[in-house]
């Protein structure tokens, strides 16, 4: 154990030379800091790119008609059917929702000024699937459906260009020969750019209308897993079932958004460890700076030391102060650091948009204290090894 006195001598020590001890103590709170800060980061990153990508739409699986096989025609059995998603709904019991979709390109025209859209039929469940957020008025509905109602939703961008400043909300819009009321405005919860289904300029209708404008097969047929751990699985089933269900030539593309979610926690686990093994740089080069330090302050006290000796002190004692020395100077650092990239996240975060949070790791705080006391004992080992070894009769003959 370190007795008092040796805590005494070892602040005192540090007290008569403050701005040598602060400006050693300066890479140590930077570099703490960096391991904190440089977790917090990458934490906060990886939240916000997987609400990105979780945002498009929870544990989705889809499916699409790819080709009829390598010498074989297309035949429409080979297309995705109504019938074909409510095999999948009866079928697989992970399944919590079920949808499917059918776009053409179409034109508009409002007041007599014709636009080109994207004419999107969906079913019932496509808003709850693909989490679409209502901006005015309601989306469409069970009776919409059923009742093929010739009702429309737009989308927010197609608003502003149709009715800018005006509320679409009972506009009649003409599509073909077909004329709709919008009864809602509605966006993308998180922006797809085009590589979805919904585009910039969409007009969305109830599926069973789509037979007015071409064959009212299904081009993408979604299926929403109950459960996150229940997508792999109902991504095979739904493969198989399309399978037993349509000619063995034909191919379908059934995926999930588990492996770009996977890429993303791969990319963010990656960038993590190499920012901390830049921040552990930078505690490696605080340490060397201490030891640097430490290392010209026994040459300066090499007097002192041979008088400690000369009166009695142990080799262990004045090991043990410089150590201590070191370690007061990391500690402190340490503590310093850490509560500097507490204080920026929380500082940040009401600056910061929508509801993106700052996570502090707890367990980063604890690495960074534990590296930053551990890097400044050990590189403060070799001066105070020295200053230990120094022979009485030595030290007091230095000048």
């Amino acid at each position: 154990m370190i007795g008092f006195e040796t805590w005494q001598v070892a602040l005192d020590a540090l007290r008569a030379n403050k701005v040598k001890a602060a400006l050693t103590m300066l890479g140590v709170v930077i570099g703490s800091a960096c391991i904190v800060l440089v977790v917090t980061v990458a934490l906060s990153g990886k939240e916000y790119i997987l609400a990105q990508i979780e945002g498009v739409g929870a544990n989705i699986v889809y499916a699409e008609f790819v080709r009829a096989g390598v010498k074989d025609s297309a035949v429409l059995s080979d297309e995705l059917s109504l019938a074909d998603m409510e095999a999948v709904r009866a079928g697989i019991p992970q399944v919590a929702e079920v949808a499917a979709t059918r776009e053409i390109p179409q034109t508009v025209v409002v007041e007599g000024v014709e636009r080109p859209v994207a004419l999107v039929g969906v079913t019932e469940g496509f808003q709850r699937i693909r989490n679409l957020v209502v901006l005015r008025g309601r989306f469409l509905d069970a009776d919409d459906m059923a009742s093929r109602s010739k009702n429309c939703v737009i989308t927010q961008d197609l608003s502003n260009l149709l009715f800018p400043a005006e509320d679409p909300v009972g506009r009649a819009v003409q599509l073909g020969e077909l004329s709709f009321t919008i009864v809602g405005v509605f966006r993308e919860r998180v922006a797809t750019f085009g590589q979805s289904e919904i585009r910039r300029e969409s007009v969305v209708i109830p599926f069973t209308l789509m037979k007015y404008y071409t064959e009212d097969f299904v081009r993408v047929l979604y299926a929403q897993a109950a459960r996150p751990e229940d997508v792999q699985s109902v991504t095979h089933q739904v493969e198989l079932m399309l399978r037993s269900r349509h000619r063995a030539e034909a191919v379908y593309l059934v995926q999930n958004l588990t492996s770009l979610l996977d890429a993303a926690k791969n990319i963010s686990f990656a960038l993590t460890v190499i920012l901390i093994i830049i921040a552990f740089i930078a505690l490696v080069i605080s340490g060397i700076g201490i030891m640097n330090i430490m290392l010209v302050t026994v040459t300066q006290r090499t007097r002192e030391i041979g008088i400690r000796k000369a009166i009695g002190a142990r080799r262990k004692e004045i090991l043990s102060q410089f150590l201590l020395e070191a370690f007061i100077i990391s500690g402190t650092g340490g503590v310093i650091g850490i509560a500097i990239a507490v204080m920026i996240p929380v500082m940040i975060e009401p600056l910061l948009p929508g509801n993106l949070s700052v996570p502090i790791s707890g367990v980063s705080i604890a690495v960074a204290f534990l590296v930053s006391c551990f890097t400044g004992v050990l590189f403060g080992y070799l001066p105070a090894n020295r200053a230990a070894k120094l022979q009485p009769t030595e030290s007091l003959r230095y000048e």
